[in-house]
């Protein structure tokens, strides 16, 4: 029986998802591994690239674009391995990296999220791997531009994990999607991933849901994937509305009464204040798209009917 379950989500991406693969056989170390890409409708060759090059994976073709959730449930559901490792398919883990991720969890129980360390193109350190969850405060630094004015600050941008290099074992508010161990009984306590987000602010749920039942998401620096960020959702203005529509459907599922209310508030005024600044200075043009395309966001993502 395999170690681990590998689950990778493609969606548009078909010039990263063979170099992943090609990588994640080393990257395992000599762990026994299913892996399964789930392909979300790619219009482009990433499922014809799996199926034509990569016969040991297991290709699952969604047959319509299920979003990020759901594409992840549904490759959990066709792996039987007592570990899942959310890998996203514009990642190039590093020799040993996964192996050293499953290495560092099985000695290191009871946490039930487990993340590492991603590296931007260059070998700089791409701090995305982890966040602070979002609180009223956090978010009211984004709605006043203090994140922005002082980045990586412990005060004013708290989501961010202040100025930490990702270069030590630590606990953290949540671990992201593009690399994330769980063992599957704590995948079948916590549901999977919630299919009310489409994509992205699932991986903030799913930490907040395991916190809640006593579980502490930590990362260790000796996983290392390099990270290309975004390519399956690379477009400045639309990116950030599926953004902004996990944040509100974040805060209107971990928010009531008048904290909801000042949540929802904040982000709406945060992006009407950064569109304004943008119309002045030029820059930060996807702003404006966001506002001008309110409607796709300030609900949050609707109900899925499917």
């Amino acid at each position: 029986m395999s170690e681990l379950a590998v689950v990778i989500v493609t969606y548009n991406c078909a010039e990263w998802i063979g170099r992943c693969l090609a990588a994640v056989p080393a990257a395992l170390g000599g762990l026994q591994a299913e892996i399964v890409v789930v392909d979300n409708d790619s219009a482009d060759s990433s499922a014809d690239e799996v199926a034509a090059h990569h016969p040991e994976v297991t290709l699952v073709r969604s047959g319509s674009n299920l979003g990020f959730a759901a594409a992840v449930n549904l490759g959990a559901a066709a792996t039987t391995a007592d570990w899942i490792l959310l890998l996203n398919p514009d990642t190039d883990p590093k020799a040993g990296s996964l192996r050293a991720l499953y290495d560092f969890a099985r000695s290191t129980p009871g946490r039930g999220i487990y993340g590492g360390r991603t590296l931007r193109l260059d070998g700089a350190v791409e701090p995305s791997s982890c966040w602070n969850l979002p609180t009223l405060w956090s978010t009211a630094c984004f709605a006043l531009g203090l994140a922005t004015l002082f980045p990586k600050s412990k005060i004013f941008d708290p989501e961010a994990i202040g100025g930490w290099l990702r270069d030590s074992v630590r606990q953290v508010g949540m671990v992201t999607g593009c690399l994330l161990l769980v063992p599957r009984p704590v995948w079948d306590e916590l549901g999977g991933l919630d299919e009310s987000y489409f994509v992205y602010g699932e991986d903030a749920d799913f930490a907040k849901r395991a916190t809640a039942a006593g579980y502490r998401p930590t990362i260790t620096p000796a996983a290392e994937v390099v990270h290309a960020i975004g390519v399956s959702s690379e477009d400045g203005g639309t990116k950030t509305c599926l953004l902004l529509a996990g944040k509100i459907t974040y805060a209107q599922k971990h928010s009531t009464g008048l904290s909801q209310l000042l949540f929802l508030n904040l982000i709406r005024g945060g992006v009407a204040a950064r569109a304004l600044g943008s119309r002045f200075t030029g820059r930060g043009k996807k702003w404006r798209y966001a506002w001008d395309h309110r409607p796709q966001w300030s609900a949050g993502f609707p109900p899925r009917t499917n």
